[in-house]
């Protein structure tokens, strides 16, 4: 029977993840949502041509930022702005 290794090989991600940063150009919801079908059908298109990982992991990381931004845009346009209502 063959030896089987458990540990996990992180080439393709950094040890510490970035974090997110918003920038001040703010797309809109409707912008963002365009841009991960762009995204989602670019990755797609990827798979069906066997891309490397590289440029697997690159198209997944740009699809959570613009996922990430678009919770944020989210939040903003539906969360009741609680600094005006205290006055």
């Amino acid at each position: 029977m063959p030896m089987m290794t458990t540990t996990m090989s992180t080439v393709l991600r950094p040890a510490v993840p970035s974090r997110f940063r918003r920038g001040h150009n703010r797309p809109s919801v409707e912008a963002l949502l365009d841009e991960i079908a762009g995204l989602t059908a670019e990755r797609q298109l990827l798979r069906d041509r066997s891309a490397d990982a590289v440029r697997l992991e690159r198209n997944r990381v740009k699809l959570a930022r613009a996922q990430w931004e678009l919770s944020h845009a989210l939040i903003e346009r539906y969360l009741p702005d609680t600094h005006s209502h205290a006055a």
